[in-house]
């Protein structure tokens, strides 16, 4: 079988959904020597490439660790369903991205808690990487299997799989972690005497060193106590106190780190600018686990992002943090990123707005990287429901912050509420459709003649460990239903407005597994080997298996789900989280009757912070604290903040600069132009236009076109190269491609046109673009085009590939002469028809009318294969089909047509685009003819 690269998964890759995910050649990736390195990590997220690849925690580790240089750290996402089978199916052990190395070789395997529902991912990757499911199972030579994140403070659940978690912060103790279990290995300890060692570090939780008991009042299976050695004395510390690193700038944020696979769900840029929040929302898990609120220095953060940038080349950076717009230098940042990215035609996102208080120069600030719309939370639609919740925003605050927003150009809104709060009555259900509609009419009211675009969007509420709402009621799926119904009705009659949300099953398993304890160990292992897989995907939640589970092992799943006393012990007790005892409790009780507490850190009634020095110092207020338990220091506070404005240079008021918002007119058109005075400047000299010659080989064969297309102008900024933009609202650079490769097909001629500001003669520009490349991806050729050369779609009609068939499936039907005789056969016939299904609706496909020449090919072919990169004992075809508006034929579809077999095997490679039938694409070929008054330069062919 021929086979694109040598990868272990090389023989089936090209059977599953986006084979890239699995390659780890992506741009900025580490590969490390096994051999220099004593400690080997593997950095394993729970859920799919596509979500894992956008997780900030995940990039700083895979940093921090593969910057020093005795410790490598590699990457492993839960394999989609289609790859699972394969493994399975072959005997192949799932293996890290870098190296493909199965994941039993590591030393220490760090599972990301991000979610409750991801729990039989980690199982699923534990099994198929050749690593025991329960930690008692292992032996001294197994990974160590550590888990963190904000769902390690309540992972009971996991405490049969788990050999260790960390609770807290990880920047310190990863490392700390991963040296001392290897270092243990090598003095001779066995694993128990590893995992006490690192139980004695702050933050690290072992759970087979702990006792558990059934507590009488509610049935749960709570820690007691650290279990103790013959001499009577704790084998660990207990209550476990989380690792808090208090200075988050000393561990700066990744400004490099892997890019250019397949498109990942958040598919930005995102840079971590602080972490915890002020704001005290009873219901949030983060802003609380969080605490205190630590900034990273917002001077370096600029810096940050204008590195990322040049070394990732994507086009949008989103700031984030649990509340952005509490970040004390916000406005002095938004004002000098967008100074410094607007320019560079990048577009910046602030995340996790809060609807009060945005200040006026912030709001035109981020407009002008930012066309379409913003995304705030009120949560809840009445303001007994905001006061429950301690959501510091009243309704006429959030009706002045859509004004502001939708008289800025803004022309889309989106607002997120939660349901099932407790205390909620129907009015405070069908208050949040009123806030959409009031929201709606204000950008019509305020729009001048656009239609504004407000989407609510509403999730079920899940209560959650360590939050004031951790003893509460979840609602049953039958309340759920109700008053999911009741907003159904209420949006009907309102156009303008986008109603979203989710089935609350998946929710309620969530609810179940949240506030649960040791017990779910065996039902989450007994779903798992009946199929369950990715819980938090809709079209994959497998019900039947998890009512199963809990039916065989009589867990009554209702205690999870009810109404908790206040004194209960709790599954997550022994996890000191920073909180003084009693806090959650007290704020319960004023939730309960429905009294605000206010945000921690600023001054009472401050929703804006300064903006320069001089207000800072001015301002004297004492700083709220409401006396959570963690030990804020308000004077450092304040300091730290006129210091952070000092970094700024925000030392005075002064004129915020900012490019002119240009409103738009009456009846003006749905696709306006975008305003000249909004568009950022072209630098760097005149326009021209390049032709660019690569090849697409290896891993990046795997890439799919779309993926391609988004990944090819980032090489380009990478490589530090102006791109041309168009006009209008949306500029986008000015690009065109040659026809879109099958996926899995190799390339050895691949064209791009693109229009470049100021670029440097062509043998640099492919040293520089070259460099910026990763994966099979190469420029071989760039040729500076003239006006009179038209563009690559217009002179392409045809293209030739090269079949590299297997030698062994040659051979079995008779061989070459067999070969030679399928090919006269199809090339004597008039007409071969074969069918096409495209979603469902079948197409006749007449291949020989496609086909312009096909023959058995000689050594040049078999070189360009090998040129390729494809391996394996081949036969090639040589095949040129034409490529016309009425489209072309597939490759699957020439085999069926030829051999009698879609899926003969065989791995087919573009070896050039034509001009014609054998003419490959080369400028000297489509130069129209000069005008007669004028004489056409000569250029080189691409």
């Amino acid at each position: 079988m021929a086979e694109l690269f040598d990868h272990p998964y090389a023989s089936f890759l090209q059977r599953v959904a986006k084979p890239n995910r699995y390659t780890g050649r992506e741009h900025g990736a580490r590969v490390k020597d096994w051999a220099e390195t004593a400690t080997r990590v593997c950095l394993a997220f729970p859920d799919i490439y596509d979500i894992g690849m956008s997780h900030l925690g995940f990039r700083i580790l895979y940093k921090l660790l593969n910057d020093q240089t005795d410790v490598l750290a590699e990457r492993c996402y839960t394999p989609w369903i289609d790859l699972q089978a394969e493994l399975r199916s072959h005997g192949q052990l799932l293996c890290a991205l870098e190296s493909g190395r199965p994941l039993c070789d590591f030393d220490v395997v760090g599972f990301s808690l991000q979610f409750e529902l991801t729990f039989t991912n980690i199982l699923t990757m534990l099994d198929l990487g050749g690593i025991p499911l329960r930690a008692e199972d292992r032996s001294d030579d197994d990974p160590l299997i550590v888990v963190g994140g904000p769902v390690a403070t309540h992972m009971e659940p996991l405490a049969l799989f788990v050999d260790c978690a960390l609770i807290g912060d990880g920047e310190e103790a990863t490392t700390e972690i991963a040296r001392l279990w290897t270092d243990g290995k090598r003095r001779g300890l066995s694993r128990q005497q590893r995992l006490i060692e690192l139980a004695q570090l702050q933050g690290v939780y072992v759970p087979s060193l702990y006792e558990t008991a059934v507590d009488s009042t509610t049935g749960f299976e709570v820690v007691t106590g650290a279990r103790r050695d013959p001499s009577g004395q704790p084998l660990a510390p207990f209550p476990i106190e989380r690792r808090l690193v208090e200075d988050i700038s000393a561990y700066p944020f990744p400004d490099d780190g892997p890019v250019g696979g397949p498109e990942a769900i958040f598919d930005r840029m995102s840079i971590e600018v602080a972490r915890g929040c002020t704001e005290g929302c009873r219901f949030c898990q983060a802003g609380m686990i969080y605490r205190p609120v630590r900034e990273r220095d917002l001077k370096t953060v600029i810096d940050t992002v204008m590195k990322a940038i040049e070394k990732s080349g994507q086009d949008e950076v989103s700031l984030t943090a649990l509340s952005t717009a509490d970040v004390s230098c916000i406005s002095p940042l938004i004002k000098q990123l967008v100074e410094k990215t607007a320019p560079k035609r990048v577009s910046l996102g602030v995340a996790s707005l809060r609807a009060y208080g945005l200040a006026e120069d912030l709001l035109d600030d981020m407009k002008q990287v930012r066309a379409s719309g913003l995304t705030f939370a009120p949560e809840a639609g009445t303001q007994r429901m905001r006061d429950v919740i301690n959501k510091n925003v009243t309704e006429a605050q959030l009706m002045e912050t859509a004004e502001r927003v939708f008289k800025r150009g803004y022309d889309r809104m989106k607002l997120y509420f939660i349901i099932g709060l407790p205390t909620e009555q129907d009015e405070d259900v069908l208050g949040i459709m009123d806030v959409g509609v009031n929201a709606f009419d204000v950008g019509r009211r305020v729009t001048r003649g656009r239609k504004p675009k407000v989407t609510v969007s509403v999730s079920v509420h899940v209560p959650k460990p360590h939050t004031p709402f951790q003893w509460c009621a979840m609602d049953d799926e039958t309340e759920v239903d109700r008053k999911q119904a009741m907003l159904k009705d209420a949006v009907r009659p309102h156009r303008g407005i986008t109603l979203r949300m989710h089935d609350c099953q998946a929710s309620i398993l969530e609810g179940i597994i949240a506030r649960g304890d040791r017990s779910l160990g065996r039902v989450i292992e007994r779903a798992y080997l009946g199929g369950a897989r990715y819980d938090s995907w809709d079209d994959q939640l497998r019900l039947d298996v998890w009512q199963e589970a809990f039916e065989h092992f009589d867990v009554e799943t209702s205690k999870f789900l009810s109404t908790i006393p206040v004194d209960a012990r709790l599954p997550w007790d022994h996890f000191d989280i920073g909180l003084e005892d009693g806090f959650l409790a007290r704020e319960y009780r004023k939730a309960l009757k429905s009294r605000l507490s206010p945000p921690c850190g600023k001054a009472a009634g401050m929703f804006v912070h300064h903006t320069n020095t001089q207000e800072a110092e001015a301002d004297q207020r004492r700083l709220v604290c409401y006396d959570c338990g963690v030990a804020c220091d308000m004077s450092d506070m304040r300091a730290k903040r006129v210091g952070f404005l000092e970094r700024m240079d925000a030392t005075v008021p002064g004129k915020r600069a900012q490019l002119p918002i240009v409103q738009a007119e009456p009846g003006q058109p749905k696709k306006r132009q975008r305003p000249e005075a909004l568009r950022p400047p072209q630098t760097g000299g005149p326009a021209e236009r390049w032709r660019l010659k690569f090849v697409k080989t290896g891993p990046v064969a795997l890439l799919g076109h779309l993926d391609l297309i988004r990944e090819l102008p980032r090489a380009l900024r990478r490589a530090g190269l102006q791109t041309a933009y168009s006009q209008g609202y949306h500029p986008k650079p000015i690009l065109s491609f040659t026809p879109a490769l099958a996926l899995g097909s190799a390339s050895v001629a691949e064209y791009l046109d693109a229009k470049l500001v100021g670029a440097p003669d062509a043998d640099q520009l492919l040293k520089q673009l070259n460099a910026a490349c990763a994966g099979g991806l190469e420029f071989i050729a760039a040729t500076k085009l003239t006006p009179l050369d038209p563009g690559l779609n217009t002179v392409i009609t045809s293209a030739t590939y090269i079949l590299a068939l297997s030698e062994l499936a040659v051979a079995e039907r008779g061989g070459r002469d067999w070969l030679s005789d399928r090919i006269g056969a199809f090339l004597a016939e008039q007409e071969v028809i074969v069918h096409r299904n495209v979603k469902g609706i079948g197409k006749k496909i007449d291949v020989r009318a496609k086909v312009l020449a096909l023959s058995i090919g000689d050594q040049d072919a078999a070189d360009i294969v090998e040129r390729a990169g494809v391996v394996g004992r081949l036969v090639p075809v040589v095949v040129t089909v034409s490529l016309d508006a009425n489209g072309s034929v597939k490759m699957p579809e020439v085999t069926q047509a030829v051999f009698g077999d879609a899926a003969f095997p065989c791995t087919p490679v573009r070896a050039e685009i034509n001009a014609g039938a054998h003419t490959p694409l080369a400028l000297s070929v489509f130069r129209k003819p000069a005008p007669k008054s004028k004489t056409a330069p000569v250029s080189p062919t691409a």
